[in-house]
């Protein structure tokens, strides 16, 4: 634990400096009702894993940052590469702390022999505020017990469904009930995901608040360029999983193929279905119809979807869907199961909802295609919709 957090590996203390929103603009100002707090963003789930709850945790971490706020992340250790203390860009600083991991990054629940580095942690850094992320992550259930002990006050933000009825949700709903009988407040992502949670965790519903996701739009624009004359492509970016519906997509990619000559997919993900795919490809023979390009770095995610004209999502359960504002900021016309938070994403303009049935994706695959066809979408139209709806500065604004 010394090595851990040893002065040597901390290096020299650093002063706050202004920090600007990385255009030369000067750095937002903080309100004057609003007092600084030290905050501690605690989750399994941060970079360099990627997804949705990573992501998340460091772009309110960032906007925090900008508006005056001290912030540390702590998370665990993803040797060898990823221990000790590294620092971020505008001064986020990240403790990547000696934890065992389970499969995909998750760690067992311990309770205490973590206590004495967390303790370590939140006094070296005054933190006044320990703000948990994700139902799943033992870390963060862990930091609010601990942090309340210390008389730290605690936050809670919840970003998945999970059901009632199989053994892992009903653990994990146990869990969920005895950490948050004592925190201050809980975020979900959706009005959807706060009834869930309410209900599995028995949390007063006045004490729950919905802020959305967000999206830097500005990485997500269109290409003005037409992706492929000639054709329509269908966009599929996802972890190719159960949860996803993958299985949905298998069945319906045959019949959307059969009904229309000019559609092509692209189908960009990894994951334990994949040779679910190909086995279908090779099936009904859609080598040059269907392509899969297989895991796409977070970077290379816009490239990817303009690609296309259409974002297909055929989720099974989805608490917001970060992936289908990305594909609407990109210019596609989305369409998607009507699962979870997903109806509150998007305007009917630019979304097309069918239910998770396979007879009813193909129906609104085709009614999507007739609306592409016409020339009624406009990809910069939906950028500019999405970039007014959703962005990161009104998601740290509300949270404070």
């Amino acid at each position: 634990m010394d090595d851990v957090l040893s002065p040597n590996i901390l290096g020299p203390s650093r002063t706050r400096a202004t920090i600007g929103e990385g255009n030369g603009k000067s750095s937002q100002k903080q309100p004057a009702s609003l007092r600084r707090l030290r905050i501690a963003m605690i989750s399994d789930f941060f970079f360099p894993n990627v997804g949705g709850v990573e992501g998340h945790i460091y772009m309110v971490s960032q906007q925090l940052l900008r508006r005056g706020h001290k912030v540390i992340v702590i998370t665990h250790a993803y040797p060898p590469h990823r221990t000790g203390i590294r620092w971020l860009p505008n001064g986020l600083k990240v403790y990547y702390v000696p934890y065992e991991v389970l499969a995909r990054q998750d760690t067992l629940p311990n309770f205490f022999s973590l206590l004495p580095l967390y303790r370590q942690i939140l006094f070296r850094e005054r933190i006044e505020l320990v703000h948990g992320h994700q139902a799943l992550s033992s870390m963060a259930h862990e930091g609010i017990l601990h942090a309340r002990s210390m008389g730290i006050r605690a936050v809670f933000t919840d970003h998945s469904l999970f059901g009632f009825a199989d053994a892992a949700s009903i653990m994990t709903n146990k869990l969920l009930k005895f950490v948050l009988s004592d925190v201050e407040h809980v975020v979900c992502v959706s009005h959807t995901g706060k009834e869930n949670t309410v209900l599995r965790a028995a949390v007063d519903p006045k004490d729950v608040s919905v802020i959305p996701n967000a999206v830097v739009a500005s990485d997500f624009t269109p290409d003005p360029s037409a992706p492929h004359p000639g054709r329509i492509t269908i966009v599929v970016l996802s972890r190719l999983v159960y949860r996803k519906g993958v299985d949905l997509l298998i069945a319906a990619i045959p019949r959307i193929c059969a009904q229309h000559s000019d559609i092509h997919f692209l189908i960009g993900g990894d994951g334990p279905k994949r040779i679910d795919l190909e086995q279908m490809r090779e099936k009904y023979l859609l080598h040059d119809r269907v392509e899969l390009v297989g895991a796409i770095r977070p970077s290379d995610a816009r490239d990817h979807l303009v690609r296309g004209h259409l974002f297909l999502n055929t989720s099974l359960t989805e608490a917001f869907g970060t992936c289908i504002i990305e594909a609407a900021s990109a210019g596609l016309f989305v369409v998607s199961t009507r699962v979870g938070g997903v109806p509150e994403v998007l305007p009917s303009n630019l979304v097309e909802l069918a239910e998770p049935d396979e007879d009813d994706v193909v129906r609104a695959v085709d009614h999507a295609l007739v609306h592409i066809r016409s020339g009624a979408h406009s990809p910069q139209a939906a950028h500019d919709a999405v970039k007014s709806f959703y962005t990161w500065s009104d998601v740290a604004e509300r949270l404070e």
